[in-house]
């Protein structure tokens, strides 16, 4: 049996020093963008999940690049299509943000369980397309670190 996700996870927001951003269309959701997120493993913090997820979800060593705690979290109630996943009576999850700047939009190979297609899309534009509050919240902080607005 398959143990229950941690109710933690970390969301990784892949972009240029341009603003352009890593958007992933989900496998099981058609339609459903987002940038790379993920629950923490067993003894994992917050940012070792980020640097797993991002070379799972796309091939890229987040190591060799500009990582960056942005020191905060959102709280969010879990879908109830993905419930199932989490131990019974879990109904929240707290998602700590992170920024990963790249020199230039690099090529990505995405895990095929996971996400069918990507776009390199400028942020307000990514804040447009992905699915979930906090994936928006994210991209408003984005472009809040870089003195831009919606």
């Amino acid at each position: 049996m398959k143990p229950y996700k941690t109710p933690i996870s970390a969301l990784v927001l892949i972009h240029t020093p341009d603003l352009q951003v890593l958007i992933m269309e989900r496998a099981d959701k058609a339609g459903y963008w987002q940038s790379v997120t993920g629950s923490l493993e067993q003894d994992e913090t917050p940012q070792q999940a980020a640097i797993r997820e991002v070379l799972e979800e796309t091939g890229i060593d987040a190591t060799a690049y500009d990582l960056q705690d942005w020191h905060t979290s959102n709280v969010y109630e879990i879908y109830p299509h993905w419930r199932h996943r989490y131990a019974p009576g879990v109904t929240e999850n707290r998602e700590h943000l992170f920024g990963l700047t790249l020199p230039s939009a690099l090529p990505v190979k995405l895990a095929p369980d996971e996400h069918v297609r990507y776009e390199w899309v400028d942020w307000r534009e990514a804040a447009k397309r992905v699915f979930s509050w906090t994936n928006v919240d994210a991209l408003k902080r984005l472009g809040e670190r870089h003195q831009l607005t919606l």
